[in-house]
């Protein structure tokens, strides 16, 4: 589809910016095409056949008090994160409901009034502000407007008052962020051991200090082919936990091959961020992942961020001491969470990895 010259990309962005009702917006206001300010330079191919013999690993957590089981889950974990960067988990301990629930009331959030969730709407990103809701983080800087709208909701290290979270999710927020937390917990210790260390090292590095809820909303797309939900990225934290709900499109780069990551009832994704990448010396690896668009929807998924982002903290990060030797030295320079977390957005999701710039 060739663009209009007179097309204004800048004066696009802004006046979609400035409804403060996202792709949600357009969609409700009966948009049958994609405007321009979200049109891919080419289209993305949705029928394109799937390996068959490539399925995300999944890894049972039934059990892993047992020290027998114990070293087959770390064994399983090690592996996963060493290649993949992705692994999916059952028998995680959160129930049914509460993942239901949790969906519900990100869905709820979009959908309520638009005049009650506007109020939430806002481009501030320093980290003092509790509740971001808006639509694509890097609206400004991104080559292509993303078809998603989201709310991003820092919970730890300051957890929030009651009164501080939007009412439609306030409740399950709550209970979901702590559930989260102790799941956290458990994942960094099993890591610690597949990285050959102590099963508290990586939570007393901080991994865990930090976690912030992201609810992400796609609406259904009248040409999902000719735009994204979420374009080639990796993430900028230690771990994300992922929560999807049943209408899928999320897709992860494994040997060269984008490999659909189908929605199982009950399961939880997990993915190593860049951070991790950085301080495992790239023994464990961050995969580039995407959303594709879809006609279907809208889809609700909520993604559980362990860092600290852009909140100031003293901790400095560099590739732990452990995993490196003369034949295997540092490939990163020292950083914090928030110095990298604010390249990464001013960058935006350009489908390079952020940590090019902190190799040494």
């Amino acid at each position: 589809m060739a663009l209009q010259p007179d097309y204004d990309r800048k004066a696009e962005l802004k006046a979609f910016d400035e409804t403060k009702t996202g792709v949600k917006g357009l969609v409700d206001s009966g948009v049958t095409e994609v405007p321009p300010i979200f049109l891919l330079p080419t289209p993305e191919n949705l029928n394109s056949e799937h390996p068959e013999d490539l399925t995300l690993p999944t890894i049972d957590l039934q059990g892993i008090n047992d020290s027998i089981r114990r070293k087959e889950v770390v064994e399983q974990v090690k592996d996963a994160s060493e290649t993949w960067g992705f692994f999916q988990i059952v028998n995680h301990g959160i129930p049914i409901s509460v993942l239901e629930e949790m969906i519900k009331g990100m869905k709820d959030f979009h959908e309520q009034e638009s005049e009650m969730k506007k109020k939430w709407y806002t481009r501030e990103v320093s980290g003092k502000t509790r509740v971001v809701y808006n639509s694509n983080f890097d609206l400004y800087t991104g080559p292509v407007t993303n078809w998603r709208d989201t709310v991003y909701v820092n919970m730890l290290p300051n957890p929030p008052k009651p009164h501080e979270l939007p009412p439609p999710c306030r409740d399950i927020l709550l209970d979901y962020s702590e559930l989260m937390m102790k799941l956290g917990v458990c994942l960094f210790e099993l890591m610690s051991e597949a990285l050959g260390l102590e099963s508290n090292h990586l939570l007393d590095m901080g991994c865990a200090d930090g976690l912030a809820v992201q609810g992400h909303y796609y609406p259904c797309c009248p040409q999902p082919e000719l735009t994204i939900g979420s374009p080639c990225h990796t993430d900028n934290d230690f771990i994300t936990i992922l929560l999807q709900d049943h209408i899928g499109g999320l897709k992860v780069l494994y040997q060269d091959q984008w490999t659909n990551v189908p929605p199982t009832p009950g399961a939880l994704i997990v993915n190593v961020g860049d951070f991790l990448q950085l301080i495992t010396n790239d023994k464990f690896v961050s995969s580039q992942h995407k959303v594709v668009a879809n006609k279907a929807g809208p889809r609700v998924s909520v993604a559980s961020f362990f860092t600290t982002g852009a909140i100031e903290t003293l901790k400095v990060y560099e590739p732990i001491a452990e995993l490196l030797s003369e034949d295997n030295p540092a490939k990163y320079r020292s950083t914090t969470l928030k110095e990298y977390v604010n390249y990464y957005r001013a960058k935006g999701l350009d489908g390079i990895s952020s940590l090019l710039h902190f190799k040494i």
